[in-house]
């Protein structure tokens, strides 16, 4: 049986994003199971690997980009019996998941409750998990604390709100002027980042600091966050969006500046927050955390703020879209019915 997927033919722009039919499907092996993909994403973090400059992934191309993804196990390997078919899952794939079936480690799987809408289930894989490890597994924040969102309007931005929201914190929020009616409506203060100083705001409404920043411009915004935290305060930094964007900061400079911020003594706490190195060291976390935040989607707590959902062979298109900033939190990609 054929199938399709999107690969890298080679680093560049979106358009080196091409479709391959193979002739048969994967087979599993011992241990993994077949997913039929339903929905994966166009992320930030996708681009950056399609540029070949995403340091966690060191594949040459031709492969499958494709970071998060919700599907239906169609086939068991040999061994496997926590899951059987037809149970609706996801994972963090990090890369492979712009496909119609994959094969993937039965253990690093976690089950779908079967109502989630498959959009809105996915949503919480990357962005939400992300949003979520970095308010309760990173910082020490207490309910009605004060915290500065960058990239507010995003994906991760509009997740750390609505998280927000569920400890009381009072948020401010960065993005550009067209998108602050949408972050003062989600629940946090916008500054308008490109015609206001953020580090001048923050400093005049809250004299005494803040309780966190979560950061994932880089560049000069890291040192900027950093003087407005309160002693005991926490910057977690997240992303490369200046270096990825041109404008300044460079990817392994702006991660040992972090690192070596975090060992003085006359610094805040400064965290650098990679989502595939925090699963390695706490598989647990990941398991937790992803059944939590289904949790919270079942009983409406949460909705993710889908900007766009596209088909899987509109991918390149996709990726011009969040490359460009043109659209409100996440972009789905759908896969198979």
């Amino acid at each position: 049986m054929e199938y399709n997927r999107m690969v890298i033919s080679e680093y560049g722009a979106p358009d080196v994003l091409k479709k391959v039919t193979e002739k048969e499907l994967p087979i599993p092996q011992a241990g993994e199971v077949r997913v039929k993909v339903l929905t994966t994403s166009a992320c930030f973090t996708d681009t950056l690997i399609r540029r070949g400059i995403y340091p966690a992934v060191r594949n040459k191309p031709p492969f499958s980009p494709g970071y998060d993804l919700v599907g239906v196990i169609d086939a068991l390997g040999e061994g496997v019996e926590n899951v059987t078919v037809g149970q609706k899952v996801a994972d963090l794939t990090v890369i492979g998941a712009y496909t119609e079936y994959i094969c993937l480690k039965a253990e690093s799987i976690v089950v779908v409750p079967e109502e989630l809408d498959n959009a809105e289930a996915v949503s919480m894989v990357l962005s939400y998990l992300t949003a979520y490890q970095m308010l309760h597994r990173f910082t020490k924040l207490k309910n009605g604390d004060t915290v500065l969102i960058h990239a507010t309007s995003g994906a991760v931005g509009t997740a750390l709100i609505q998280l927000g929201k569920l400890m009381n914190l009072k948020m401010y929020g960065t993005a550009s002027k067209g998108k602050n009616e949408l972050v003062e409506k989600m629940g946090a203060i916008p500054i308008d980042y490109k015609n206001e100083d953020f580090e001048a705001i923050i400093k005049e409404k809250e004299p005494n600091g803040i309780d966190a920043v979560f950061d994932p411009i880089g560049g000069s915004y890291f040192p900027k966050s950093l003087r407005l935290l309160k002693k005991k305060g926490t910057l977690v930094a997240y992303g490369y969006q200046s270096s990825a964007d041109g404008n300044g900061g460079n990817v392994i400079l702006d991660f040992f500046k972090v690192l070596f911020w975090n060992l003085l003594p006359t610094k805040p706490n400064a965290k650098f927050y990679v989502i595939t190195s925090e699963r390695k060291k706490h598989p647990d976390w990941f398991q937790e955390d992803l059944k939590a935040l289904f949790t919270l989607l079942t009983e409406k707590q949460i909705k993710p703020l889908i900007g766009k959902i596209m088909k899987l062979e509109e991918a390149a298109e996709a990726h011009k879209l969040v490359e460009n900033y043109m659209v409100e939190g996440k972009i789905v990609l759908k896969v198979n019915k």
